[in-house]
């Protein structure tokens, strides 16, 4: 019973200091892994964009193949994410009017594209499509849509968002081109338009990060 007794004395625990070594380490290891946490997450919210614009490259695309034109009535092409609002980081599409050439935009009209101010006419303004409720109809000449996710309350909400994109007047070969543009906020430091991330795609399916946003 002594020996036992003795063997229950001798038995040591971790000392006051040992335990802050532990705590100061493991303040470390989470100083060093929460920021590249962030980044993965962020990183992995960039590909919804690139999906995204590979959807308005296909839609153009299949436009150009039947009209011999490029334009900014996303909807009318069939590009519509309405559906998916709720769960984009993303808004995505054009911040800026088209002003088609007559003749290049005349030959669409008689290979049968609508020039209804509703559908796709030549002078189309940029026309947002920025509500939430993923049921809410398009309209044809649909130009913009928001994104419904962010980061808190912040989210890419307006083509103030978005880079710079352009529609050319396909007035010739070197004219038949568009550059789209998605912007999103998916880092909490990065909210504003001018620090939120932006990409871009064109014609040629080049893909460009414009800004990272994290």
């Amino acid at each position: 019973m002594k020996t036992f007794t003795k063997s229950l004395k001798r038995q040591d625990g971790f000392t006051l200091v040992e335990l802050m070594v532990v705590v100061a380490i493991i303040g470390l290891l989470s100083a060093v892994a929460i920021p590249n946490f962030r980044k993965y997450q962020a990183k992995a919210k960039m590909s919804e964009a690139k999906l995204q614009l590979s959807s308005v490259y296909t839609a153009e695309t299949a436009f150009f193949s039947d009209y011999n034109i490029y334009h900014n009535c996303l909807a009318y092409m069939g590009y519509n994410p309405q559906r998916e609002v709720a769960n984009r980081y993303y808004a995505i599409g054009f911040g800026v009017a088209s002003n088609i050439n007559d003749v290049a935009y005349a030959a669409a009209v008689n290979s049968g594209l609508s020039n209804v101010a509703t559908d796709c006419p030549d002078t189309n303004a940029v026309t947002s499509m920025t509500s939430l409720v993923p049921t809410d109809p398009v309209a044809n000449n649909t130009t913009f849509f928001t994104a419904g996710k962010g980061v808190g309350s912040a989210r890419a909400t307006s083509t103030t968002f978005l880079p710079t994109t352009v529609i050319a007047d396909q007035s010739s070969q070197a004219n038949m081109s568009f550059t789209a543009g998605a912007a999103g906020v998916i880092d909490g430091d990065n909210t504003a338009t001018t620090t939120a991330s932006q990409l871009t795609i064109d014609q040629l399916k080049n893909f460009r990060v414009v800004r990272n946003g994290y």
